[in-house]
């Protein structure tokens, strides 16, 4: 059976700014740890992400990347921007997913006090002294609890700044058709927003105002740096990584983030949810997505159980979303669109294929143990 009436809605061509999408399915960003030691995309990352294209999604957000050679890297094996050897490792992976009109856009990432491994420094720095809560994960290569980061001073801050710039500049020349500044789940610049993170007495403390400025300066000088055809865009959350049920302050300060945010030189935002078609506070029956779709006219990406076609079609057809990020699900079905367009059936994610580490090599080894291949046609 064909899918393409029931479900018309996602199959519908789209535009971020001057970008065109071939329908409203976005591959959402997800932590792989499958780079070199040094950060270099592989060949094995170029089949992972080209799957995704030849199955249909309109666009590819990739995986957050580190964007300098400081304190940006998150996780070991993590891919990076941050010199000419990783960007030119990108180029193949790009053309493979480029190759037949998929879009493909770098996220750029900058882990903050939420570092569980960096290869060039021994501690992490934040906005404030303030250990994130719980322990490390253990499938992204984490143990323990986190540790105590330092605090930034201006001038880590302003390193900061220039990471994002030049991480940018480097996915503009590698192909990249934009870039996702990476500001949700509690990585550094959600820690600036964050009043659990933010302590500062500066001007990037107290205030919500003070508290999105590094945010709108990142954004800033991003676009500055690519030029006004090249797209950026955002992505944020209320939860962590380390506390999935964290909420902004009220549905005033919600509102006033997503208008600071949305005015500026942004082309999408992005937002990350459990559940996007659930209330994101309980003064409200939208989700962030929801809520964005009402106060600005710019493209939103929602994020959070749309795994279900029907469910990624409600919030379409309901306008709180231009374009649904599908993850886990597209995890377990990399075919994602092309398999609903035919009929096919979709599985559900099997967790331990992401034990006891969530990289290529060890989901590799599960499929092939278990017969199971990445779509639904033969890999």
């Amino acid at each position: 059976m064909n899918n393409t009436t029931s479900f018309a809605s996602l199959f519908r061509k789209g535009d971020i700014a001057d970008l065109s999408l071939s329908n409203r399915a976005v591959v959402a960003p997800m932590t792989r740890t499958s780079a070199t030691e040094a950060g270099l995309a592989t060949p094995q990352m170029k089949k992972y992400y080209q799957d995704f294209a030849d199955g249909g999604f309109g666009a590819v957000i990739s995986e957050g990347i580190y964007t300098d050679k400081m304190f940006s890297q998150g996780y070991l094996n993590q891919p990076g921007l941050a010199d000419d050897d990783q960007m030119n490792a990108w180029k193949p992976v790009v053309n493979a997913v480029k190759q037949n009109g998929t879009r493909f856009i770098a996220q750029l990432m900058h882990a903050g006090g939420q570092m569980q491994g960096n290869r060039f420094v021994s501690h992490s720095i934040a906005p404030s002294p303030i250990a994130p809560p719980g322990e490390m994960l253990g499938f992204y290569g984490g143990e323990g609890e986190f540790p105590t980061p330092t605090t930034m001073s201006q001038d880590d801050i302003n390193n900061a700044i220039e990471g994002f710039v030049q991480s940018a500049r480097r996915a503009q020349q590698a192909g990249f058709d934009g870039v996702e500044i990476h500001g949700a789940n509690g990585y550094l610049l959600d820690q600036f927003l964050s009043t659990d993170f933010n302590h500062r007495d500066d001007q990037y403390g107290g205030s919500l105002s003070n508290r999105l400025k590094l945010i709108l300066d990142v954004i800033t000088a991003v676009r500055s740096a690519v030029g006004e055809n090249f797209v950026v865009g955002i992505r944020l959350s209320q939860m962590k990584v380390t506390n999935p049920k964290y909420q902004w302050a009220s549905l005033q300060e919600a509102h006033s983030i997503i208008k600071e945010i949305g005015n500026a030189a942004v082309d999408y935002l992005h937002f990350s949810e459990e559940d996007a078609l659930a209330p994101a506070q309980s003064t409200t029956e939208r989700s962030l997505s929801g809520i964005a779709k009402e106060l600005l006219q710019k493209p939103i990406i929602a994020n959070g159980s749309l795994g279900d076609p029907s469910a990624a079609t409600q919030a379409l057809e309901q306008e709180w979303a231009d374009f649904v990020a599908i993850g886990k699900t597209a995890l377990a079905n990399r075919d994602w669109v092309n398999a609903i367009k035919g009929g096919r059936s979709l599985r559900t994610i099997d967790f331990s294929m992401l034990m006891p580490f969530a990289n290529l090599t060890n989901e590799q080894q599960w499929r092939a143990s278990n017969g199971i291949p990445a779509t639904t046609q033969s890999d």
